[in-house]
């Protein structure tokens, strides 16, 4: 029997909004980026933490140094 499916594409609507799809994409890298950033960040001072007898405000420190020299090298 003969296939009568079209063979075009599947929605032929409005086209795509190639400025909203980048802006999207730029907010998703900019989350994984600093989130990876954060969740690094989190490890690095829970081992100082655990192991090496880091105090809470020098914890506190840690990550706070870690985050901003992060996110200077990672714009």
């Amino acid at each position: 029997m003969a296939d009568h499916s079209p063979a075009g594409p599947v929605e032929l609507g409005a086209d795509m909004d190639y400025a909203e799809h980048e802006g999207t994409y730029n907010v998703f890298l900019h989350l994984v980026k600093y989130g990876s950033l954060i969740c690094i960040a989190i490890l690095i001072v829970m081992a100082a933490h655990f192991f090496a007898g880091f105090g809470f405000f020098s914890s506190v420190i840690l990550f706070a140094l870690i985050c901003v020299v992060g996110a200077v090298l990672l714009r």
